[in-house]
């Protein structure tokens, strides 16, 4: 399941809630192609690799100011993402993105 991420005290505790767990945070835009092509690819493997957390920040629409501009993902540890993303993705290849989770889980 995609977590919906509307700001930023619902990201740090999201993040919080992840502890050591791998975390994937896209950060997308409904206008954006390459996110509405990868969007429910990602939503996919949320019920397929259920030992990850997966959230989702739409740019235009949240209030998520520290990557306002990015439409990318990132994947990292729930305690580690605020400092630095231990994987950042960018575009619409979900092998590449698939292969990165199952590599770092």
């Amino acid at each position: 399941m995609v977590q919906i991420i509307k700001d930023m005290d619902e990201l740090k505790t999201f993040l919080k809630a992840a502890g050591s767990k791998l975390v994937v945070v896209e950060f997308s835009a409904k206008w954006c192609g390459p996110c509405q092509k990868i969007c429910p690819l990602v939503h996919a493997m949320s019920l397929q690799y259920r030992n990850v957390m997966f959230a989702n920040v739409d740019v235009d629409d949240s209030q998520v100011t520290l990557f306002s501009r990015l439409k990318r993902a990132f994947c990292c540890n729930g305690s580690g993402f605020m400092n630095k993303p231990i994987f950042e993705f960018c575009g619409a290849d979900a092998q590449k993105l698939e292969a990165k989770i199952r590599e770092l889980m």
